[in-house]
């Protein structure tokens, strides 16, 4: 065989395996969209009696305002909660957090030492941007059992119009009204939670 003819047949393979390729597919196999390329659904069972999380406070059927009607994942039983619920009555501590995040894990330890302590208002820490399931390990690693609250959506930090730097903390005020706490940025200290709060 000649050169010329092996290179003739070479192209000609590889046309038909392009064409092959190329060629659109009529069977049940669906192509891949968004929802194929997430992580599969995971029962968080397991983790969630590892984390050992205190119930999610639910209280009355109103709450502030602003946080009515917004939704989120309680983290401990991964029940669908109203945020206003868990917060209803204030004062309370809203506070913002990620796995990735080296101060608010931190942060975290502090919170969970203020709760613990006579007279602490409700602490609610809410994880956003990160997974579940990571977040669970994370509070487990941690020992923090704080009943928290998981808002894949975002939508809490919206509606409060958080900043993108975390931690960030807001109280919710006996009388609805919710103020973000700016000073100190980042709790070091159960005194400080106290003064934020008070």
């Amino acid at each position: 065989m000649r050169t010329a003819t092996r290179w003739a047949l070479v192209a000609l393979v590889l046309v038909v395996a392009g064409v092959v390729a190329l060629w659109p597919r009529s069977d049940d196999r669906a192509s891949p969209g968004p929802a194929a390329v997430e992580r599969p659904t995971q029962d968080l069972g397991a983790a969630r009696g590892l984390a050992a999380l205190r119930p999610c406070p639910r209280g009355g059927p109103d709450g502030p305002a602003p946080l009515r009607g917004v939704t989120a994942t309680c983290l401990g039983d991964g029940a669908s909660i109203d945020v206003a619920t868990t917060v209803a009555g204030g004062p309370a501590l809203i506070n913002f957090w990620a796995t990735w995040c080296q101060p608010c894990q931190e942060e975290l330890r502090v919170l969970d030492g203020y709760a613990q302590e006579p007279g602490a208002v409700p602490v609610i820490p809410v994880q956003v941007l990160s997974g579940e399931s990571d977040g669970l390990e994370l509070l487990t690693k941690l020992g923090v059992h704080l009943p928290s609250l998981y808002d894949g959506s975002d939508a809490l930090r919206k509606v409060l119009k958080a900043p993108p730097n975390l931690p960030a903390s807001f109280v919710v005020q006996a009388n609805g009204s919710v103020i973000q706490v700016t000073s100190p940025l980042t709790f070091s200290t159960p005194d400080q939670v106290r003064e934020a709060v008070e």
